[in-house]
């Protein structure tokens, strides 16, 4: 019997852009779902709970700027989502009689995926770490080089007092080392995740950062090809991995945890490609 058609959404503010609906409708195409997925954009995450409240809603994506405020809307969350402090997916499961939003994190399974993958097939142990911004993202981002085993993991952050509170969020977990500037950093890292927005970075701000050979990470992807990239790209032992590549990965495991099934990924990609153009891949082939 074919499920019951349901509504997706992405919320965020100024995501008019996102490619997240062309993703999922592939997916949804691909495993001949009914269902929808709409970009809605918001400044407040309040302005969405008629639209979570509803009992067509299947679950949603969150990013900017309601990733550390959406739990206001879940009853519950996976525990992950909770050490992160960050959700980016809702869930929508029955226990019996009742209707439970669950809150989850799959950008830093996404980046963890990514991470991994990297460790595995250059067998480059990664010692230092760094990420760049403070906000739900990086808590993803951090968390994830926490769980691939990095040793020393870096938060630098335009207002310090910002970064300190991650760090001692996750104190009783990990160490996080807040540095005061990119100029300050102690050490040459073998992993950068950038998580600002890329309009708003210079190439000049990382052309410190890059020693031999590493993996960096833009979680950005507009533009495409960001600052941090570029600077990343003029170094012949750094594998760079775009924001598509990102988005795409974690959009994998959202999938899979709203449909119960395999994500087709090459026809996901195969759809980007068809409205964006040609997706650069890293050569990592997760995806």
């Amino acid at each position: 019997m074919a499920p019951a058609p349901k509504n997706f959404y992405i919320f965020g503010s100024g995501i008019s852009f996102s490619i997240s609906p062309t993703i999922h409708h592939a997916g949804f195409s691909h495993h001949n779902l009914p269902h929808t997925y709409q970009i809605c954009e918001s400044k407040s995450i309040d302005d969405v709970a008629t639209l979570i409240a509803d009992d067509t809603f299947g679950g949603g994506s969150v990013t900017m700027p309601h990733k550390l405020t959406v739990h206001r809307f879940c009853d519950t969350q996976t525990e992950t989502a909770r050490l992160i402090g960050a959700i980016n997916t809702l869930l929508v499961t029955d226990a019996g009689a009742q209707r439970l939003i669950t809150g989850d994190n799959t950008d830093w399974s996404g980046l963890h995926t990514l991470i991994t993958e990297y460790t595995s097939r250059t067998q480059h142990q990664l010692q230092a770490g760094l990420v760049i911004g403070a906000g739900g993202a990086s808590r993803a981002a951090l968390f994830a080089l926490h769980k691939a085993g990095v040793r020393r993991i870096y938060l630098v952050n335009r207002t310090p007092a910002v970064a300190e509170k991650v760090r001692n969020d996750f104190s009783g977990l990990f160490e996080v080392i807040v540095v005061p500037s990119l100029g300050e950093f102690p050490h040459t890292p073998d992993v950068i995740v950038g998580t600002v927005p890329a309009e708003t970075t210079t190439e000049e701000q990382f052309a410190c950062l890059f020693g031999d050979r590493g993996l960096c990470i833009d979680m950005s992807y507009k533009p495409r090809q960001t600052p941090l990239l570029t600077v990343a790209q003029r170094h012949e032992g750094w594998v760079s991995v775009t924001g598509v590549e990102v988005l795409l990965a974690q959009a994998f495991d959202q999938f899979r945890l709203w449909t119960g099934l395999e994500p087709p990924r090459e026809k996901m990609v195969e759809a980007v490609m068809a409205r964006e153009g040609r997706v650069e891949r890293s050569p990592l082939g997760v995806l």
